[in-house]
């Protein structure tokens, strides 16, 4: 009897060991992403759970556990052991309260009541903190109201008739990580006093650029838009990129790496016989990335290992996601001047990642002349696309090459933005370079990410029937947006609420698609 009630007070420990150290967990990661991350709704760490995190930033992972797992850690084996020894010193003490419920009287331990209340307040507390800091309440109660929205402005790209050019052009599609419009100074349409991106805003001024005002502006970033894998689907195919439960069994769908009901530009440029490819300064395989570039489209990937087997770099190099944009820049010119000797078509599509919250990274030719390491990463990485630029305009396959730089979302840096003026309205950058088409309607423009999909094609000198294509409407028309006729804020609501068409015909492949 002595030993079994022995075992069952350790099991009793163990738990209330897990149970403290699982909440102060939740706690303390919860007050880290909102201290590293900008977010606005929980689908984002949702589907970052639900798919491939272990190719992400070393030192991320570092800060993460040692933030989120040892202290915790540490803090919980404090608190265990002040009990242990509290109780070791007044084990001859004995308390008791009791409780009468009408006739009934309860002697309850009063050291245990402490104890249950104090695991109780933490677990509460937890969860409390969590789901109102994680937008986890909101994410339940919008899942509970459905929306026919995007099923009645969602324009079929499959059923829409495009009309190529005797001679297709390359296209070179750079994703640049968190990069804004908002970087510039304020006499060029961003919030600064100085100019982070001069290159970037001579580059924007000389070509086409979309803006929100009559300057260098940028696009609103969409609902479940706002990170890397989600921006690369708005762009790329004009449609948020949700996290879908399987209702066919308890497994995660991991939405991004598939979407079998998307037909992207990816497939759209595989069936008109472009050769295309992917080069991207870390592993792939984070987010999802992988899976939806080969499953629309049959990109040839270049990432953190084949650089390492091309020689790149060295098999043991790895600094912040892997090797930085100066590196990624002298891999592309050497695979752009391979891949231009075809007589067939490219896509040659990248992503930058020096400027990655919270601190960008910064090599050792970067000017080391601001206050801000984030700004200082951000100017730095301006210079080197300004001179990519340059040496893309020299070569032989320019000529027909039309070139697009693009910020992937906003920012989720946390610090560089507090001085700015706080009725600015952030936006991400975008330049059209040598586009085949010109406009007069791309500045006041009120427009999203959702629309670089049908305005790429035209940049091509595909003419879109209806210029209309996912959610997205070609910029080089003067055909309205969904955000000039509906607004930002009320499309925003309508993405966050339930699509069942997207949940049966994007998330997946549905039989029959709806009639247009």
């Amino acid at each position: 009897m002595l030993k079994k009630e022995k075992i069952v007070r350790v099991i009793k420990w163990i738990l209330s060991f897990l149970l403290i150290f699982l909440a102060l967990i939740i706690i303390f990661s919860t007050k880290w992403s909102l201290i590293n991350y900008q977010f606005n709704n929980f689908d984002q760490i949702l589907f970052t759970l639900t798919s491939s995190v272990a190719s992400a930033s070393n030192d991320l992972i570092e800060e993460f556990i040692k933030e989120n797992v040892l202290i915790p850690f540490i803090i919980t084996m404090i608190i265990i052991s002040i009990v242990i020894i509290f109780k070791h010193i007044f084990k001859h003490l004995e308390a008791y309260i009791t409780i009468k419920i009408r006739n009934k009287s309860f002697k309850l331990n009063f050291y245990n009541v402490i104890k249950y209340l104090f695991l109780l307040s933490l677990v509460s507390y937890s969860t409390y903190y969590a789901m109102s800091n994680l937008y986890i309440i909101d994410y339940i109660k919008y899942n509970y109201i459905e929306s026919n929205f995007l099923e009645v402005n969602y324009v079929e790209p499959e059923e829409v008739k495009l009309e190529w050019p005797d001679e297709k052009r390359n296209l070179i599609y750079i994703f640049l990580e968190s990069m804004e419009s908002t970087y510039a100074d304020e006499q060029n349409g961003g919030a600064y006093d100085i100019n982070y991106i001069e290159e970037l805003t001579e580059l924007a001024k000389d070509n086409i650029n979309f803006s929100s005002n009559n300057l260098v502006g940028g696009a609103h970033v969409g609902y479940n838009a706002s990170w890397t894998m989600a921006a690369m689907v708005a762009h790329t195919a004009g449609i948020p990129l949700k996290t879908i439960f399987n209702q066919d069994d308890v497994s995660t769908y991991e939405a991004g790496t598939t979407l079998p009901g998307v037909y992207s530009i990816g497939d759209i440029l595989d069936e008109e016989g472009y050769r295309q490819y992917i080069m991207v300064g870390s592993d792939l395989t984070f987010g999802g990335r992988r899976n939806y570039f080969k499953n629309h489209g049959n990109y040839t990937v270049y990432d953190y290992y084949t650089a390492i087997e091309d020689g790149i770099i060295d098999e043991d190099y790895y600094v912040f996601w892997g090797y930085e944009d100066d590196r990624l820049f002298d891999y592309a010119k050497e695979e752009l001047i391979e891949i231009s000797k075809s007589d067939e078509p490219f896509n040659f599509t990248m992503l930058t990642v020096d400027t990655h919250f919270p601190d960008g990274y910064r090599d050792t030719s970067c000017k080391d002349i601001y206050d801000d390491p984030y700004l200082t990463a951000i100017d730095c990485s301006s210079e080197k696309l300004g001179e990519f630029i340059s040496w893309i305009k020299k070569q032989d396959f320019y000529e027909n090459t039309t070139v697009i730089l693009v910020g992937d979302h906003l920012s989720m840096n946390t610090y560089s933005f507090d001085n700015i003026n706080p009725n600015y309205t952030r936006g991400v950058y975008n330049v059209f370079i040598n586009s085949a088409v010109d406009t007069d309607c791309n500045k006041n423009r009120i427009f999203t990410t959702f629309d670089y999909y049908p305005t790429t094609l035209a940049a091509l000198g595909v003419k879109i029937d209806g210029e209309r294509l996912g959610l997205g409407t070609n910029l080089f028309s003067c055909k309205e947006t969904l955000s000039e006729e509906y607004g930002n804020d009320y499309i925003d609501e309508r993405l966050r609420e339930k699509s069942l068409y997207y949940d049966k015909c994007i998330g997946k492949e549905c039989n029959t698609k709806k009639d247009k």
